[in-house]
């Protein structure tokens, strides 16, 4: 519970919930356009790139041609088809990555001015440990897709979307909570 309200926290929750919808939304089109598994790698740091040249291209469309799904099911598909794909899931992960540093960024700075005291931190530390969690059910999600069948267990996708949409409700409604937090009472009469 938000024991001191702050507008400027209140207004980069509500943006940041916005940026956590949209991402939601994005998986959305990642699903039905079924270029989750273009990427077979699950690179955090290195992987903000995408393949630059055509020999990038070429690497990276052999890797997905060991794929399940490439064997399976896309095994006519061209370069250009797999570039389709593989932009739509890595902006996918592009969008994550910037919302990590849209709650990083701005969390650290308040913790530092004090405009987030210590005794309210518990639920920004859900939400960083939420976001990182997500990141890992995404990339397990992923992975199930990459072993014998040609799409994700439905149970990793269903636990990558329900700690999406935590992670949306907890933003949220600490923001709502900044928004009507109650004033703390002062020692002493206030006239």
């Amino acid at each position: 519970m938000v024991t001191t309200p702050d507008r400027a926290v209140m207004r980069w929750l509500f943006a940041f919930s916005g940026v956590v919808a949209a991402l939601i939304v994005f998986g959305g089109f990642v699903r039905l356009t079924r270029s989750g598994l273009s990427i077979v790698e699950w690179k955090p740091v290195t992987g903000v790139m995408p393949p630059i040249g055509e020999q990038a291209w070429h690497d990276a469309f052999a890797a997905y041609r060991r794929s399940p799904e490439f064997l399976i099911v896309n095994s006519s598909m061209t370069l250009d088809e797999f570039q389709r794909i593989f932009l739509i899931e890595w902006l996918h992960r592009l969008i994550a990555r910037l919302a990590g540093f849209a709650f990083l960024i701005p969390f650290a700075v308040f913790v530092a001015r004090r405009r987030i005291p210590r005794r309210d931190l518990g639920p920004y530390l859900a939400m960083g440990s939420l976001f990182v969690l997500q990141a890992v059910a995404g990339w397990v999600m992923v992975a199930s897709g990459l072993e014998s069948r040609p799409s994700v267990s439905h149970i990793n996708l269903s636990v990558h979307l329900l700690l999406a949409f935590t992670l949306f409700a907890l933003a949220l409604w600490t923001a709502l909570e900044h928004r009507s937090a109650p004033v703390v009472p002062r020692r002493g009469a206030v006239w």
